[in-house]
């Protein structure tokens, strides 16, 4: 299989870090899809990162967070120095982002948002983890460390 190139991996080439593309069959009536990521993988769901979009006080956003872990409104809110935080509607977050959802990569967006990731889903720089690669059933496999640095994110607990 050729490798593909997405928005998401094209933002990592030009900032010269490596990963690696992982495919797996999506499931799009899956429950939880990062947690379908993560079986279809064969990686715990902790290493799998998923891509949310929310406002905080009407403020677009982009949070990061293990797939097995769920966002805390109030937490998100704090983090970016607001009052209340939502999450966006799908058909907000395909919008503003460019990208379908169950496919949203928090690299390549259409506009750069403000970004946090939970920092109870990060372990050592050095560990890879998941996130999405820019489509639906593929995955970028990186480090910790190269995350950050694409991303410049605030680490926070969000969950």
């Amino acid at each position: 299989m050729a490798p593909k190139t997405t928005r998401a991996t094209q933002a990592l080439d030009r900032l010269g870090l490596r990963y690696t593309l992982h495919s797996y069959d999506y499931d799009g009536d899956a429950p939880r899809i990062g947690l379908q990521a993560a079986e279809a993988l064969g990686v715990p769901p902790s290493r799998v990162l998923k891509t949310l979009m929310a406002a905080v006080d009407g403020r677009t956003v982009c949070l990061l967070l293990a797939s097995d872990r769920e966002a805390a409104m109030k937490r998100v809110a704090a983090a970016f120095g607001g009052k209340s935080a939502a999450m966006l509607k799908p058909a907000d977050a395909e919008r503003l982002t460019g990208y379908h959802v169950g496919g949203i990569s928090p690299l390549g967006q259409k506009r750069a948002f403000a970004t946090a990731i939970d920092a109870g889903s990060l372990t050592v720089p050095e560990a890879e983890i998941h996130i999405n690669g820019g489509g639906r059933g593929l995955q970028i496999r990186l480090t910790e460390h190269d995350l950050v640095v694409a991303l410049g994110p605030q680490v926070v607990a969000l969950s």
